[in-house]
């Protein structure tokens, strides 16, 4: 689905949507609770990466940056697994191209196997298992992008908060990808270790090239503000599938501007094999700060 409009503002239809959002919150506690009976133990040092809003926030980058550093192999849920991801879904897929360890599923499941690899004691990263009591973490890390901050501070359907902003504070440390256009009064707990994050989206293209761009992640207009020389935008649902017709439309678009066709890497992976050599994608890069690698490494010793 497409990231609802009023999820960054205050509006009418959120204040509507408030009790509902209470219901789906306590609901969502409820079910918390029942998973969470027969949590397993590691034996291996479990890193989860999350967030408390719903989707968007530049999670990948972070979670591949921590992997590679350990050279550690990743458990997640391979969200819309598809035949052009090889059935393993679009955040998986661009994690095992640069060479990662994935296993895809019933997180559960997967770090249990990972744990009769005896000669194995690398530390196990899992993505976004924050909402996810089924695992027990050592270290619980969570992302935020500082445009988004909290949205419109409110839960979900209201707003694309999963959890409460208080919850927050029952993260180990806080990673902040910044912003050259942070979000108002957007503020973490005082009480957890802040490390901050910067992206750099590469474009294959030099900056006088017309493009057009398409995107179907949480937040679009992220993707497409990181770019230079666009002449047009296309926003789909996030995670979605592209089909042929999606595509021939995008490339008769692009003609009529005399313009480059250009996505996100999260995007290409699923795009159909036929159109990977017509499309090129920009690649999101992360630089973390230092201080978090002695952080962490002083954590799991």
């Amino acid at each position: 689905m497409k990231t609802p409009w009023w999820f960054m503002h205050k509006t009418p239809l959120a204040i509507i949507l408030l009790p509902v959002s209470w219901i789906y919150y306590l609901a969502s506690r409820i079910v918390y609770s029942f998973r969470g009976i027969n949590q397993y133990k590691s034996n291996r040092p479990v890193i989860c990466v999350g967030n408390i809003l719903a989707g968007g926030v530049g999670k990948t980058p972070i979670v591949r940056a921590i992997a590679t550093y350990f050279d550690a192999p990743v458990v997640m849920r391979g969200y819309k697994k598809s035949a052009e991801t090889g059935n393993i879904g679009d955040e998986a897929t661009m994690l095992s191209r640069d060479g990662l360890i994935v296993h895809t599923g019933d997180r559960k499941s997967n770090v249990m196997l990972l744990d009769r690899q005896k000669k194995e004691n690398s530390p196990i990263v899992m993505d976004d298992g924050l909402q996810n009591p089924t695992v027990k973490k050592d270290i619980s890390l969570l992302v935020f992008d500082e445009s988004i901050g909290y949205g419109n501070g409110f839960l979900l359907p209201a707003g694309p908060l999963r959890e409460p902003k208080k919850q927050a504070a029952r993260a180990d440390a806080i990673i902040i990808i910044q912003s050259k256009t942070p979000r108002k009064n957007f503020n973490v707990p005082s009480s957890v270790p802040v490390f901050c994050a910067k992206t750099q989206t590469v474009s294959p293209y030099n900056e006088n090239e017309k493009l057009v761009a398409f995107s179907g992640i949480g937040y679009p207009k992220k993707f497409f503000r990181c770019l230079s020389g666009v002449v047009a935008t296309r926003a789909f649902p996030d995670h979605y599938q592209y089909t042929d017709q999606d595509l021939e439309k995008l490339i008769a678009l692009a003609e009529s501007k005399d313009a480059k066709l250009i996505t996100t890497e999260k995007d290409w992976v699923r795009l159909p094999e036929q159109y990977r050599d017509k499309i090129k994608y920009a690649r999101l890069d992360v630089n973390i700060d230092n201080r978090f690698w002695d952080w962490i490494g002083g954590k799991l010793k």
